[in-house]
């Protein structure tokens, strides 16, 4: 287990792609963007729980806290290059073989694939609230004065059309207030 947790030590060195490409002085690396992640699955699946869905949120914590680990090894590929590169496919391949590296391999590629297939309700909602990081991690850079992110709020309509939307719809919609408040001082 040793070599696996010194590999994934690469999620705190490695930068997020996207952030690079558009300039941003020391972004975040996929860590910091992976522990977010998980903290706000946590919140939403008990919130979730708390208005009687049926979701466990044991199971989409530890969906998040793994649904970057394959980043270790073929790193945050950035969108133009997806053009070129088969993400999908590397990152089944990586995480595949990375995960072998742990106590219980075929477990924790489940549940990684839950999230990569977005197969369950906990897969889904860790997407659900990867994305809403990123829109997040969009919104402190812009009101850094970090310009050129439109792209990224593009997945906005996305997450709109989430079964997570009318839960958490006064979150979203919080969030393009404050970047709208932002842009117009």
């Amino acid at each position: 287990m040793l070599d696996l947790f010194i590999e994934l030590g690469n999620l705190k060195k490695l930068k997020r792609a996207g952030w690079i490409l558009r300039g941003i002085p020391n972004p975040e690396s996929i860590a910091d963007h992976s522990f977010r992640t998980a903290i706000i699955t946590l919140y939403l699946a008990d919130e979730l729980r708390r208005r009687g869905l049926q979701i466990d949120p044991d199971r989409a914590v530890r969906i998040a806290l793994l649904h970057d680990v394959g980043e270790a090894r073929i790193t945050d590929i950035p969108l133009p290059a997806l053009r070129y590169v088969d993400k999908s496919k590397a990152e089944i391949k990586a995480v595949a073989d990375l995960l072998k590296l742990g106590p219980a391999p075929e477990e924790y590629y489940r549940l990684w694939l839950e999230y990569h297939e977005e197969s369950t309700p906990e897969g889904r909602l860790v997407r659900f609230a990867d994305k809403l990081e990123m829109l997040i991690q969009a919104l402190e850079y812009e009101s850094q004065g970090v310009g050129n992110l439109e792209e990224f709020w593009k997945v906005l309509p996305l997450l709109k059309e989430s079964e997570f939307y009318p839960y958490f719809e006064d979150i979203l919609k919080t969030l393009v207030e404050l970047r709208s408040k932002k842009r117009s001082l």
